[in-house]
């Protein structure tokens, strides 16, 4: 219990001295422990939690305690002196047995339902995996009693994490997806300073976007969820083209445009995908609406006022279910 709630190597408990509450404040004391390995700088301390018997510092002291009497015979300074094979002893010796029998006692079994073989050694990193969780991840947080190398390579680093790692890495990756692929939102305020703009500069538009911005925010180019500038030059076909994704996809297009004019259109869409959830199984609706559900609700809408967003509700239920048309076939 005590390597699990500290990380402490179980070799450093064993040699744990009775003297080896330091400081104690406000709920924490310091633990002096001896790390054998740490060359010329074997002494060091481990500030935890202390008060009842389930903190380190309160178990430590019920050690201290129980150990008491024995250690006065023994006349040792050890914190572990005990009764064992017919003497007194301050030295804790292998516990493979006693392991063994505990295991047992408590039906403990592995992934293959086997007795569980429980290594003391890895009560370590089993506590340093907790901590990495509990940090996020930050190593600076999470090397404690270790440089930042030796943290990450041996405890960051090992296979109860990878799960963690793997999706850090996906978020990451889909992070940059959405600010790739993220339309152009632009509010009231934000279409008239485009419009006063020069048209050598188009604030609010992506770097190097050449369209027609006055035809553009009139409707001209409007497609059901958004504008389009440039559904001939969609970064989904050959240039020349016209636009072959799904009319959802201008969600998820540089060439999209949203204004307050698809207020409505976005809002009867979001009604259609929340509908949806009532007869796809949760897995279903994820693939298929998941990422245009939070598109819209979590990052378009957000971006503009509540009366442009009132105004829009009632519009769309004035009005009765739009239908979607591309630009070409309005060109007949």
């Amino acid at each position: 219990m005590l390597s699990l709630e500290t990380g402490l190597e179980i070799e450093a408990i064993k040699t744990l001295r009775a003297d080896c509450l330091k400081n104690p404040s406000s709920g924490y004391v310091e633990i002096e422990y001896c790390k054998r390995r740490a060359r010329h700088a074997e002494w060091k301390r481990l500030r935890v939690r202390d008060g009842g018997s389930g903190t380190p510092g309160g178990l430590l002291r019920l050690a201290i305690q129980w150990t008491a009497t024995a250690r006065g015979h023994l006349k040792s300074e050890q914190l572990f002196t005990f009764y064992c094979r017919g003497r007194l002893t301050d030295v804790v010796l292998p516990m493979q047995s006693a392991r063994k029998v505990w295991v047992k006692h408590h039906g403990l079994q592995d992934d293959y339902g086997k007795p569980l073989k429980l290594c003391l050694s890895r009560l370590r990193k089993t506590h340093k995996a907790a901590w990495y969780r509990k940090t996020g991840g930050q190593l600076r947080r999470f090397a404690v009693g270790h440089t930042v190398e030796v943290a990450a390579n041996h405890y960051g680093d090992i296979p109860a994490l990878r799960p963690i790692h793997e999706a850090t890495i996906a978020e990451a990756l889909m992070d940059a997806v959405e600010d790739a692929l993220q339309p152009t939102v632009l509010t009231p305020e934000a279409e008239v300073e485009v419009l006063a703009a020069p048209s050598s500069a188009q604030p609010g538009f992506p770097e190097g976007l050449a369209t027609d911005v006055p035809a553009l925010l009139a409707g001209e180019q409007d497609v059901w969820l958004a504008s389009c500038s440039g559904f001939y030059s969609s970064p989904f076909a050959t240039s020349g083209e016209a636009c072959p994704v799904p009319f959802w996809g201008c969600l998820e297009c540089r060439n999209g445009v949203i204004t307050t004019r698809k207020l409505p259109a976005l809002m009867a869409f979001l009604d259609f995908v929340v509908d949806q959830r009532k007869v796809l199984s949760e897995a279903d609706w994820q693939a298929k609406f998941g990422r245009v559900h939070h598109r819209i609700s979590a990052q378009i809408l957000p971006q503009f006022s509540e009366p442009d967003l009132a105004a829009a509700r009632a519009l769309t239920a004035s009005q009765s279910a739009q239908i979607y048309l591309p630009p070409e076939a309005g060109l007949a």
